[in-house]
């Protein structure tokens, strides 16, 4: 575990995660800022979520993998295909980066523009439990086209990752914000909450409903309609960070034959 954490590589792919939700969230939260002269509307917020998410994940996914979500990296942790460490750094880096970026949005947006900084609540008279399922379906819709849009070993045209994830947000931005706002990622809910000092009764909601979707999706994808050939010990070697693939082992040998030959 402490090989793993201790590279550049693995210090700049959590930074990234930190910058990657600072944005999300500056932005995302920034298109439902109730400005005076204009209201946002339903598709305005839906689009921007959307588009911010495909920007963070076209910018920082070849270096993290852009999660950019506290429930997509347990998801992957659950899938076997992150380290326990790798998750725990994650999602540190992902509440950080939304406080960070609902702080800055705060700073720089006039008084009367702010409104409650789209903290997310239930609304329409749902209740807690149609919240949770509601933002269950929803993380559960977006953590599978995360898997199914990023799986290598599909040889099918697969088209734009980026796009179908940030297509996958703005569709349950359509439907979840009459529920609940719309969360579908725990970091999105606590950075304005803690800006605003607004933590409702039914901000576990943000948490519970988003986390199990995910899990679930992981545990279908992965498990069930597209498994991993892995034995226990290669799985064991993922969760501990010391896993190395194929790919790694022939470079390992390429380098080793190099120096022999010198």
């Amino acid at each position: 575990m402490r090989k793993e954490i201790c590279t550049i590589a693995f210090l700049r792919a959590v930074f990234c995660e930190f910058l990657a939700t600072l944005l999300f969230v500056f932005f995302g939260l920034g298109s439902a800022l109730k400005w005076p002269s204009a209201l946002p509307s339903v598709l305005q917020i839906a689009l921007a979520f959307g588009l911010a998410i495909a920007t963070m994940v076209q910018t920082f996914g070849p270096i993290s993998g852009g999660h950019v979500n506290p429930a997509v990296t347990i998801a992957f942790f659950v899938g076997n295909q992150i380290s326990f460490l790798r998750t725990l750094f994650y999602v540190a880096a992902q509440m950080i980066g939304a406080i960070a970026g609902a702080g800055i949005l705060y700073a720089v947006t006039p008084s009367n523009a702010r409104g409650n900084l789209a903290v997310n609540a239930l609304s329409n008279n749902t209740t807690a439990g149609q919240a949770v399922v509601v933002e269950m379906i929803l993380t559960f819709m977006l953590v599978m086209c995360i898997f199914a849009s990023t799986d290598s070993r599909r040889r099918d045209h697969v088209g734009s990752p980026s796009l179908s994830i940030g297509l996958a947000v703005t569709l349950g931005h359509l439907v979840g914000i009459y529920f609940t706002g719309c969360s579908m990622n725990p970091a999105r809910s606590f950075g304005p909450a803690v800006v605003m000092k607004r933590f409702s009764s039914a901000h576990w909601v943000f948490w519970v409903g988003p986390i199990v979707g995910g899990i679930l999706a992981s545990l279908l994808y992965n498990y069930l309609l597209m498994p991993h050939p892995m034995n226990m010990s290669e799985r064991v070697a993922i969760v501990k960070g010391t896993y190395e693939s194929e790919e790694e082992w022939e470079e390992k040998e390429k380098s080793i034959e190099m120096a022999s030959c010198k």
